[in-house]
């Protein structure tokens, strides 16, 4: 299963997949994209991805910019900034062009830059 949004969606709108909700299949947006619950699959935003304290994707995540609260399994590419927030944890190989670990974060993987 594959969800889509169109286009005409501005870069402003967020989709949610809310605390209970649990998709299985890939997620593909053209703007910003919020996870409080869980996703199985990978994940693709022309916009930011936000895993919320309580949500978790397993799969590969491609977007401009992200930031991880909950957990995340699967390599994770942003064009932009990567932010792993205090109690999160991320098992998988990153791609950005500035990462910010902050203390209690759990990372495990290898991480490589490059320019925005």
């Amino acid at each position: 299963m594959k969800l889509r949004v169109d286009k005409d969606f501005y870069m402003d709108d967020v989709s949610i997949i809310s605390e209970g909700m649990s998709i299985f299949g890939d997620v593909e947006t053209h703007g910003n994209i919020r996870v409080d619950g869980k996703v199985k699959g990978n994940v693709k935003a022309g916009g930011n991805v936000t895993v919320g304290k309580n949500g978790g994707i397993e799969g590969n995540i491609t977007s401009k910019s992200m930031t991880i609260g909950g957990g995340v399994v699967g390599g994770v590419q942003v064009e932009g900034k990567l932010i792993l927030e205090a109690k999160s944890q991320l098992q998988g190989d990153i791609v950005a062009a500035i990462l910010v670990i902050e203390e209690g974060a759990k990372f495990s993987g290898k991480s490589a830059m490059h320019n925005e």
